[in-house]
């Protein structure tokens, strides 16, 4: 996994209100001149001070009481304070941060072609510590490969697809992200229970998944959030080609055009293995010739880039199916885009206790307000006092 951040440069600022709201740090020592603020009183304190009407004495009238607006004349420098410490704040340019991400997967398009002819009945394998045939030790592991868990990774950013055939090839789950209906689809798999269906047509189903391959992964990348970044077609099978119309080495140009990498892999033991066959008598497990026609798998899957794999029981097939978890790997690049708001210039909205979300002008609009009423006032009913 690769991941870029654009990183915040305002990391060491302070916060401010109830909001994700910091300083710039270039700014950020304008804050020292707060106390100027007390400047603001200065003129008022000499004023009191200073005697500003002629009495030979003032006895007569030291225990009369102010008037009312003549006790509201401490506003005046009040105002202007807050006027001069909102101003340092609004220089000091507080700055509101809105984090937003943007997550772009390259995932790797896999296309499990399996082989679901009538020789895959063959029962050289073992699940769970019993005998099992070939297609359910291959369904049991496919499963965990596409999922994850017990030592597999699980291809959770990857588009997964089946094509089955025997003498004829299906596409029974296109390229999806939906990996619980690619399971499901796996545990459905069946042998053919028709005649005509005898056969395997390695070349044809080959094809077919390359061209599902191909549709799928031009969708995803049109959609800007997927990028495939490989496409591989992994054939399972335990025979040799003895149907269809595309040869394997046809099929296997078709996907070195296509820029598709094949992983072919043999099933089962080669030789003698048994096998149930119907009888008059029921089915009876009986000794059979099978052959697996390495040479021309080997090939295809080197004219592509890829490897051929021999599985001859259930611990070999779990070893190929993890070497190809590890040579094909997907990865998330995820960008964290950081936007500022300068507070100085812009309206905010904050969350105060009681009042709920009040929206709040410009620090600067503040610093204006102040102002104004701080004049008004002085030019009005403290005209007089102040």
């Amino acid at each position: 996994m690769t991941t870029g951040v654009l990183h915040d440069p305002f990391a060491s600022a302070a916060p401010l209100l109830l909001l994700d709201v910091s300083f710039h740090p270039s700014s950020l020592w304008l804050l020292a001149l707060l106390p100027l603020a007390i400047l603001a009183f200065v003129r008022h304190w000499r004023r009191r001070r200073r005697a500003t009407v002629a009495f030979s004495a003032l006895a007569a009238v030291d225990h009369a009481p102010g008037g009312r607006w003549a006790r509201l004349t401490i506003v005046l420098p009040i105002l202007r304070a807050l006027a001069i410490v909102v101003l340092v704040v609004a220089i000091a340019r507080p700055v509101e941060s809105n984090e937003s991400s943007r997550t772009l997967v390259e995932g790797v398009a896999i296309e499990l072609v399996i082989d679901r002819s009538d020789s895959m009945r063959a029962l050289d394998f073992t699940v769970d510590g019993k005998r099992a045939n070939r297609l359910d030790a291959l369904k049991e592991i496919a499963t965990r490969f596409i999922e994850g868990g017990d030592g597999f990774e699980g291809r959770g950013t990857d588009l997964v697809g089946i094509v089955v055939f025997a003498r004829n090839a299906d596409s029974i789950v296109p390229l999806t992200l939906d990996h619980d209906v690619v399971v499901d689809a796996v545990a459905q798999i069946r042998f053919p229970d028709d005649g005509a269906e005898m056969g395997t047509a390695i070349g044809d189903a080959i094809a077919l998944g390359i061209d599902k391959l191909k549709d799928a992964s031009d969708r995803a990348n049109r959609d800007g959030r997927t990028r495939i970044k490989s496409r591989v077609l992994v054939l399972l099978t335990d025979g040799e080609q003895n149907a269809g119309e595309l040869s394997p080495d046809e099929a296997a140009a078709l996907a070195k055009s296509t820029d598709v990498r094949l992983y072919t892999v043999g099933l089962g033991t080669e030789g003698i293995a048994p096998v149930p066959i119907r009888t008059p008598f029921g089915t009876q497990i009986q000794n059979v010739p099978v052959a697996i026609d390495e040479k021309t798998l080997t090939r295809i899957a080197e004219a592509t880039g890829g490897r051929y794999f021999r599985a001859t029981d259930s611990e070999s097939l779990r070893r190929i199916y993890e070497t190809i978890d590890k040579l094909e790997k997907s990865s998330i690049e995820e960008t964290k885009l950081v936007r500022y708001r300068d507070l100085a210039v812009d309206p905010t909205t904050v969350a105060l206790p009681l009042l709920g979300a009040v929206s709040l002008p410009p620090i600067l609009g503040i610093v204006l307000i102040l102002l104004a009423l701080e004049a008004l006032l002085a030019a009005t009913r403290l005209r007089a006092l102040a």
